[in-house]
């Protein structure tokens, strides 16, 4: 299975090399990955910026923490995810389901109103939480494909999500910054790539139930 090899090879990158960009054809595949994510119902609730402008990863630099993988990868990836998730959202999804399935609307609006009820049960807190973990989901498919492309990522959690919202914008978009992903190519000098990935083994990690 090629993805162990992969996943074996990847690690969280802490120093990139700065001269080295990802090619813009890769970047596509990438977006492609991250498109095709699952996320509850399909609904894909979060938007991904991508950031190569060097101005505007240096504004960011001091509201993550000073780390440097901000300016140094090649492109940082920005997950943010929507505050709350509206019927007419839920119709716009409706409708794409029916024109990319063939379904015919009044065959959907059962299902629709299924979805538009449950929705409602969630209060303004669970629904942050509840669309912060799709966009989870689509961070995964990030690291396993750029992994595949021998292209380097650091996951990173260390930030001012509302300094990041403010500079971005996103308040007014309805979405608020929920994770990032620097994404580019490590340098020779970053030591925590010789270093043998700490993980548990089978037995702790899982139980069978046959």
């Amino acid at each position: 299975m090629e993805l162990i090899k992969h996943l074996s090879w990847r690690y969280a990158t802490k120093k990139f090399d700065a001269t080295k960009k990802v090619s813009e054809e890769s970047i596509e595949l990438l977006e492609e990955a991250i498109r095709l994510s699952a996320s509850s119902y399909g609904f894909q609730p979060y938007k991904v910026m991508i950031i190569s402008q060097d101005e505007l990863r240096q504004q960011l630099r001091p509201l993550t923490w000073d780390q440097s993988q901000v300016v140094d990868a090649s492109h940082l990836f920005v997950f943010c995810s929507q505050l709350e998730f509206t019927d007419e959202q839920v119709d716009e999804y409706i409708t794409r389901k029916s024109e990319t399935q063939g379904i015919p609307l009044d065959k959907l609006g059962g299902y629709a109103d299924f979805m538009k009820t449950k929705l409602k049960e969630k209060s303004p807190e669970i629904m942050k939480h509840w669309t912060a973990k799709q966009t989870y989901l689509a961070l995964g498919n990030l690291l396993a494909a750029c992994a595949e492309l021998k292209i380097d990522t650091c996951p990173m959690e260390g930030f001012e999500a509302a300094a990041y919202d403010k500079i971005l914008g996103l308040k007014d978009k309805g979405l608020t910054t929920t994770v990032l992903m620097a994404v580019g190519y490590r340098s020779e000098k970053d030591k925590n790539q010789h270093l043998t990935k700490v993980r548990k083994n089978k037995g702790q990690l899982f139980g069978r139930f046959l």
